[in-house]
């Protein structure tokens, strides 16, 4: 049982001292890809384009698909902007709405 008088530290605590990193102290910042829902897009489709868009397998595909189509709208991919870009224009190509955004907003 804790005693209020004893602080506890945890063993992890003890070996990893580690800052918190915010994307400006990092260098860049990450960006992310965002997919949203469609009625015309078979699902297979885009479990087949976030596959190879992404380089994802196809369990997490189909999870980011999933949600896409459940909640409207998924993030599917966390990068520098540039390599955002590529990916969104390539699931663009299929007739997924994909938009890229800052992953924090400041």
């Amino acid at each position: 049982m804790y005693n209020q008088g004893t602080s506890f530290q945890s063993p992890m605590s003890q070996t990893l001292n580690l800052p918190i990193l915010q994307p400006n102290q990092v260098g860049e910042s990450r960006w992310m890809v965002v997919i949203y829902n469609n009625d015309v897009t078979p699902f297979e489709a885009v479990i087949e384009i976030l596959m190879l868009a992404t380089k994802c397998d196809q369990e997490e595909a189909s999870i980011e698909a999933w949600e896409a189509h459940h909640y409207g709208q998924a993030s599917v991919h966390f990068a520098a902007k540039d390599e955002c870009d590529a990916i969104a224009t390539m699931i663009e190509n299929i007739g997924v709405k994909a938009e890229v955004k800052p992953e924090w907003n400041d």
